[in-house]
């Protein structure tokens, strides 16, 4: 397969986006996964080496097959939060740190959010990916944990698309975040209206309620 027909079907990483270890059959597999479903990849992921990654509409469990296999066929490592007594398991716990995984203990005085914002900013390379609507049902509010955490962090939110139509994930810009929770969040659903999900679309903000919108 050559290099031009690999980006057919998904994008080219940066140089500074967070990697798996090349493993071919794994980038085969998903790729093969998304060209038997239809699916390819537009946009372009931004050179940064730390982000939140965002996915949406949320509205079936198939967006975590083509999710899944994207992340297969690009090669991304991609953070995610859990549970910390799992990486006590002897060696679930190396393999859940080699894929990125958070460890996070609910019980602890300092919450969630504020573990993730840790965890990033003691990485120098993550990008930290997690479905906004918390939900595959249809939500008019997402929920900000998403912000909080790019926003202690210091870092900007890239946001991605799943759109059942054209079988198209799409990347878009990396959003850099003000410190106006609502007006960020309404602004970043905004740039979301496009893209329709198997079952349901992204809830827009109500006119007037977002400011200058994302680049399209």
């Amino acid at each position: 397969m050559s290099h031009q027909e690999k980006h057919t079907v998904v994008l080219p990483l940066p140089a500074q986006a967070p990697k798996m270890p090349r493993y071919r059959l794994a980038q085969w597999l998903g790729r093969t996964v998304l060209r038997l479903g239809g699916w390819r990849m537009v946009g372009e992921f931004p050179n940064i080496p730390k982000a939140v990654l965002i996915a949406a509409p949320h509205s079936s469990n198939w967006d975590g097959v083509w999710g899944i296999s994207a992340k297969l066929a690009l090669g991304i490592r991609l953070s995610i939060l859990g549970k910390h007594s799992l990486f006590h398991i002897p060696l679930l716990g190396p393999l859940l740190r080699w894929q990125g995984v958070i460890p996070v203990n609910r019980s602890a005085p300092q919450g969630v959010v504020e573990q993730a914002v840790a965890a990033m900013r003691a990485s120098d390379c993550i990008w930290y990916a997690m479905a906004p609507e918390g939900t595959r049902k249809q939500v008019a509010k997402w929920k900000p944990g998403f912000w909080r955490i790019a926003h202690g962090a210091g870092v900007p939110v890239i946001v991605a698309s799943f759109d059942y139509p054209s079988r198209t994930i799409t990347i878009g810009p990396a959003v850099a975040l003000s410190d106006d929770m609502d007006t960020d969040i309404a602004r970043i659903q905004s740039w979301y209206a496009p893209f329709k999900g198997r079952n349901h679309d992204v809830v827009q903000p109500v006119p007037n309620s977002a400011t200058t919108c994302v680049d399209k």
